[in-house]
């Protein structure tokens, strides 16, 4: 197996990485394109903003690679600004996103109380709306950290595995096929994260 984690140069990329370790895992962190093309899994994490990152992508063919990675059907995790980019279009900026999963980003505050305090910060509970491989197991009181202003918002529900509440409901993860995605973070989300890695990472 050969696990890459994509350098978008917004991302979390060392906890991600030792994060993987922790499992017995063996990541190459990698911008390159050709690296990304023989990866058999990928993992595209991210921490900024939507255009900055998709722009990275675009500017260094990272976008083309990906494109052609999931029609492949190889599995992919995206975490938090990464998962943001599966879907068609932010709030938060001008460029188009992969597009992979339909749908568009908000700010977690379009609807809610505009009480909220933003960035959304810390720990909170998950509720599964779907089954899938990469919550299976899932002990009733695991909980997940969150650092997110935006949400993600498919125009299909059954895109979406997995909600949390922070004045109202909001999407957690979604997935599509090959792909997946979650808001927070499993690198810092301790045993609860580390599990979700290791289901991701082992697989078949």
């Amino acid at each position: 197996m050969s696990l890459v984690i994509v350098h978008t140069e917004v991302g979390n990329i060392g906890s991600v990485a030792n994060m993987c370790r922790r499992i017995g895992a063996d990541p190459i962190i990698s911008s390159d394109p050709e690296e990304v093309e023989q990866a058999t899994k990928l993992l595209l994490p991210g921490v900024g903003a939507f255009d900055p990152a998709m722009e990275y992508l675009n500017r260094t063919g990272l976008k083309e690679v990906l494109d052609r990675r999931f029609t492949a059907g190889i599995p992919i995790l995206a975490i938090c600004l990464g998962m943001q980019l599966l879907l068609e279009r932010s709030a938060e900026g001008e460029l188009p996103g992969l597009g992979w999963i339909p749908g568009e980003v908000r700010h977690i505050r379009d609807g809610q109380d505009h009480k909220l305090r933003v960035p959304h910060m810390g720990w909170s509970p998950i509720s599964p709306a779907a089954q899938h491989p990469l919550f299976d197991g899932v002990e009733p009181d695991a909980r997940y950290y969150f650092v997110h202003s935006y949400a993600a918002v498919p125009s299909n529900d059954q895109h979406i595995v997995a909600t949390a509440e922070y004045g109202g409901p909001f999407v957690a993860a979604i997935a599509i096929g090959n792909v997946m995605g979650v808001q927070f973070h499993p690198e810092k989300s301790h045993r609860y994260g580390k599990a979700l890695i290791r289901r991701f990472v082992e697989d078949e």
